[in-house]
């Protein structure tokens, strides 16, 4: 194995989605992931929902791919016989002056071309979820949830049964220019390296790294990642919804703020909340279980404070610095590295948009072959 036509880095749903979509038309191509099998991180520790896209600024990347996403998400799952539901979902205002922010978000839904998106009072909502808590809504019934673990698979097998390579238990620390293409070396093995011609950073929350490796100043460049760590609570009993509810999202997008969610065996969930951290810890704090509780209790009735128990907690790669960051998905020619594709702050909406992406960078690599 001394020289590759197309190397991916990291194989998380993203990474699974380009080895996928590029097997259809190249061959040679080689997944390398550092954990023992794909999907460890960010891609399993979500919310598990397919969103509309009507949270990002128009005209972004996030919402132009989480929209093409969506129905390529659905459309792939209904081939594939992937588990998935259309549940629909409730963003909530609970005082006037979430109302307002509220309609804005509206208005950026219906510019960003959201497919079916409805403005409900509060009588309308009462009709749908009678225990929500609101002054007005608005009503997503496109929004749906899926079996990200089913996903994967499929995408995986969809790779393997193309010829597409994995090697698990690999990880990069070297990345250095050999034109055409680079020279590739592993923590595991340090007298092997092997050359390729292209080379897609999909690192998620270590993709600043991967970039960094390869000469790129990730603080020049703004690719610098943040570990934004989200705890989710389980609720015990039965559930008092039969949809997704969330509450007006933070402001700057930095969070969606503590959600309810249902997953596929109708599990009732809420969060994630927003916690900064230097490492990979996914411990769930159980005294943070009453400010669940309270979040939880401003939008929904009828909830009992000790059916909360915490659950799991993922991280998300969020791109430092204030305000909007939208996806960084960067051929380098330009940084003097042509034949690099970065991938950089995948966070949400990348499981929503994963095939999308895979489409965009596969455009790219056409005019890199």
């Amino acid at each position: 194995m001394d020289e590759i036509k197309i190397t991916i880095i990291g194989a998380g749903v993203v990474g699974l989605a380009l080895a996928a979509e590029l097997s259809k038309k190249h061959d040679n191509i080689l997944v390398l992931e550092k954990n023992e099998k794909f999907g460890m991180e960010t891609s399993s520790r979500n919310s598990e929902v397919i969103h509309s896209g009507i949270y990002y600024r128009s005209g972004s990347l996030k919402t132009k791919l989480c929209r093409q996403g969506a129905e390529l998400l659905y459309e792939f799952c209904g081939k594939k016989d992937i588990p998935h539901k259309r549940i629909s979902k409730l963003i909530v205002a609970s005082c006037p002056e979430e109302v307002i922010k509220l309609k804005l978000l509206f208005e950026q839904g219906r510019q960003n071309e959201v497919k079916e998106i409805y403005w409900y009072d509060q009588a309308d909502v009462k009709k749908l979820e009678p225990q929500v808590k609101c002054l007005n809504a608005v009503f997503l019934p496109h929004t749906g949830i899926i079996d990200s673990h089913r996903l994967m698979e499929g995408l995986y097998q969809e790779g393997r049964n193309r010829n597409v390579m994995y090697s698990f238990h690999t990880t990069v620390n070297r990345i250095g220019p050999e034109m055409p293409g680079f020279r590739i070396g592993i923590e595991e093995d340090p007298d092997f390296s092997f050359r390729s011609r292209i080379v897609i950073n999909s690192a998620g929350l270590f993709s600043d790294k991967i970039a960094s490796l390869a000469g790129i100043d990730i603080d020049k460049e703004g690719y610098r990642i943040a570990f934004c760590k989200g705890s989710y609570f389980a609720y015990s009993g039965k559930p008092p919804l039969q949809r997704l509810v969330y509450p007006v999202p933070h402001e700057e997008l930095t969070g969606l703020g503590v959600h309810a969610t249902l997953d596929l065996n109708n599990r009732l969930r809420f969060g994630p909340d927003t916690e900064y951290v230097e490492n990979l810890d996914y411990g769930v704090d159980g005294n943070k279980s009453g400010g669940f509780y309270e979040k939880a209790a401003c939008i929904i009735s009828g909830l009992r404070k000790e059916a909360f128990h915490p659950d799991t907690a993922g991280i998300r790669p969020k791109i430092k610095g204030e305000g909007f960051h939208d996806f960084i998905i960067m051929e380098e020619k330009e940084k003097g590295l042509p034949g690099l594709i970065d991938l950089v702050g995948i966070e949400s909406p990348g499981l929503t948009a994963c095939l999308a992406i895979s489409r965009y960078v596969a455009d790219m690599v056409t005019h890199l072959v």
